[in-house]
């Protein structure tokens, strides 16, 4: 019997139905298939020569409701995953106007970056922002606490020392005024000083005697010529009125004919007194490093050692005549610097030390180096009673300090 004569049993209807829902359903499953599947030569192709996707296909375990505009709305439901057949236009897909998950929104057209990809680049923006704020080294207060000592006049330091940096301009002298002088010589002068740094230590002076002589007699040599012969009676003298000025218990004149194995007379000393005065014009009120010294050390947290390294540059500073070129303040405020770095064998110079000085480290480095070089010299040749005064128990042997070498060094202050 032919094929064509077999009698088949006729199909229900209802079968008929369910083999069309089957048919059809393969169909929509295929087609889903289709779109997400390629053909195995297209994808060995996308496997060699298709770059890595730029973001993870892997969606978040927690869902993310970011705000969508209608411009990107548009965009996405414009755009298709597979590239579509020629002549045949993508689909678009309009977005109601009052749906609650679309807001109005400003997007520029060349927005290429996810939303949430620019929030957190801000996000992170803050935080550098903050962290830079918490890194940043704190001012601190370094009269907090002397509120309460009524000798410390806190209401009225920061009024004091502007006016300490405005007299400091009129107290200085110039750094070339010796070449006024016929009879003298800036090693003179630096012979002078010497000297009298070793009277001030066995008369037991106050530290601001020193300084105040030393200014008195620079700023007396810059007005008045004097011969050789006299310039011990200016030293001795300007001591005598440092003395006046500063001493509680003042030394007699007597006592500074004798320290000067009498080469002078009473009457002598007190005729030059009052030339020296009148030459002045009875200004003794001037700012010296010292007054300075002491406000950068409290700005530095001082301690002992590095308050008496930091007197003890200074101090040899004021026989070297070219450290005339600074002025007190930039003095005081690089010999703290360099005694830190001295004592810590680093560079240190806090933000409370810059505001407090006014100045910051690239100001003190040619200051900072000569200190350095005087230094080395210390106790070399025949200028030594800085030296001498520095290496005694009562200034805690000081002098023995090694120097800071690495401070010459250029890569030390890049």
């Amino acid at each position: 019997m032919a094929g064509s004569d077999i009698i088949r049993p006729r199909k229900t209807q209802d079968e008929v139905f369910d083999k069309m829902s089957e048919r059809t359903q393969l169909v929509k499953i295929g087609a889903l298939i289709g779109q997400n599947r390629r053909v195995l030569g297209d994808l060995n192709q996308n496997i060699i020569s298709a770059p890595p996707p730029a973001y993870p296909s892997k969606k978040p375990l927690v869902p993310i409701r970011r705000p969508v505009t209608r411009k990107i709305s548009a965009q996405t439901t414009t755009k298709s995953l597979l590239p579509l057949p020629e002549g045949k236009k993508p689909k678009t897909q309009t977005i109601p106007e009052d749906c609650s998950a679309i807001i109005d929104v400003d997007v520029e057209d060349d927005f290429n970056a996810p939303m949430f990809v620019q929030h957190t680049e801000a996000m992170l923006e803050e935080i550098d922002k903050m962290d830079e704020d918490i890194d940043e080294e704190p001012i601190l207060d370094i009269d907090a606490a002397d509120e309460g000592d009524p000798l410390a006049v806190v209401e009225y330091i920061d009024e004091i020392y502007r006016h300490y940096r405005k007299q400091e301009v009129t107290s200085c002298v110039s750094p070339s005024y010796m070449s006024q002088q016929h009879d003298i010589t800036d090693k003179m002068r630096g012979i002078l000083i010497d000297w009298l740094i070793e009277v001030h230590y066995k008369f037991e002076l106050m530290e601001e005697t020193l300084y105040l002589t030393v200014n008195l007699i620079d700023r007396f040599l810059e007005r008045q010529s004097v011969s050789r012969k006299k310039l011990q009676l200016v030293g001795v003298t300007a001591m005598l009125l440092a003395c006046k000025y500063e001493e509680v218990s003042v030394p007699v004149i007597e006592d500074f004919i004798v320290i000067s194995d009498k080469a002078y007379t009473r009457t002598e000393v007190l005729d030059m007194e009052k030339e020296m005065m009148n030459t002045l014009q009875f200004n003794l009120s001037v700012p010296t490093p010292y007054v300075f010294t002491k406000r950068f050390l409290k700005a530095a947290v001082s301690y002992k050692e590095l308050e008496l390294l930091s007197f003890y540059l200074i101090d040899m500073c004021l026989v070297e005549y070219e450290m005339l070129r600074f002025p007190p303040s930039l003095l005081a405020a690089a010999a703290v610097f360099t005694a830190e770095c001295t004592l810590n064998r680093s560079r240190k110079w806090t933000k409370t030390s810059q505001v407090h000085s006014n100045y910051s480290e690239n100001h003190l480095l040619e200051c900072s180096k000569m200190m350095v070089s005087l230094h080395q010299k210390s106790g070399k040749g025949r200028l030594v009673s800085v030296f001498k005064k520095y290496g005694t128990s009562k200034y805690g042997y000081t002098a023995r300090t090694q120097p800071a070498n690495f401070m010459l060094d250029p890569r030390f202050w890049d």
